[in-house]
């Protein structure tokens, strides 16, 4: 079992950056296919950005391509989400996930195991 702890949110002005990171517990973190994912008020669960096959490969949502950027640390047993270029449209409660098998599919939250408590980005104009 893995348990995960999103951290690095905040209240940020559009145009700035930040940079969240997701510790997650448990020896086989490097086995997980790992995923960011985001949660408006009032939308369903949207995917942001994943490496689906745990290997160098990432997929991003288009709405965040060119601004955001994945990358893990296995030695750390930790994911990282870095925004750039933030705009209000980006306020939502971030969640990193963990599958257990990678592949198709990583876009969709119904394929995670494991899900973080979230944190909070919010984006002012």
């Amino acid at each position: 079992q893995v348990q995960l702890v999103e951290s690095g949110g905040g209240l940020v002005q559009a145009g700035d950056s930040l940079r969240l990171s997701c510790a997650a517990s448990g020896r086989t973190f490097s086995t997980y296919a790992m995923g960011w994912f985001r949660q408006a008020p009032g939308k369903e669960r949207e995917f942001v950005a994943a490496n689906p096959w745990n290997d160098s490969r990432l997929l991003y949502a288009d709405s965040v391509k060119g601004r955001f950027t994945f990358s893990r640390d296995n030695a750390k047993s930790t994911v990282y989400l870095v925004m750039n270029s933030l705009r209000p449209e980006d306020t939502a409660v971030y969640y990193c996930a963990a599958r257990r098998f990678g592949g198709s599919g990583a876009e969709r939250p119904d394929t995670y195991d494991y899900w973080g408590q979230g944190t909070q980005v919010t984006v002012s104009s």
